[in-house]
């Protein structure tokens, strides 16, 4: 019978642990702590109080969003207690360096997640944005899917 080192089963128990670490947050789910920069380059960070988070994990869907949120001026977001992030850990640097370009133009505060697995937690639905409405303790207390390409923007926070 062949045994195993603790730094063996401790290895197995971590690796077969993950895939329920990386679900998706429910109704009721904690936001984990975020900290990234915006496309300006200013520091964020998740703090209770923030009553809604869009969250974009693909580009076409952030694109469209970028337009339709840039369409309502500045202070849109701001005025809804919203928080837009964008992952981008997957864009090549070069895209990064043009895309950072063009975002810097938009009025809208967009939060840019580089780290890898930062938003694994966010439930998805390819070409939308997860909309995350939250109680002031920072506790998910609904999820909706927005998809900016073919839907407006009007009704997005309620």
């Amino acid at each position: 019978m062949k045994t195993f080192s603790a730094p063996v089963v401790a290895l197995g128990i971590l690796l077969f642990g993950l895939p329920a670490l990386a679900a998706p947050l429910e109704v009721g789910g904690a936001i984990p702590k975020i900290s990234a920069k915006d496309q300006h380059g200013a520091a964020y960070r998740f703090t209770n109080g923030t009553a809604f988070l869009l969250v974009a994990l693909d580009m076409d869907s952030a694109k469209a969003a970028n337009q339709k949120l840039a369409e309502q001026g500045a202070g849109y977001l701001e005025k809804h207690n919203a928080v837009y992030l964008m992952d981008v850990h997957t864009m090549p640097a070069i895209g990064q360096f043009f895309a950072l370009r063009k975002m810097r133009k938009y009025p809208q505060r967009i939060v840019l997640v580089e780290t890898a697995g930062t938003l694994n937690w966010v439930a998805v639905k390819p070409g939308q944005l997860t909309v995350l409405a939250l109680t002031p303790a920072g506790l998910i207390k609904k999820i909706t899917y927005w998809k900016p390409a073919s839907e407006p923007v009007a009704g997005l926070f309620k």
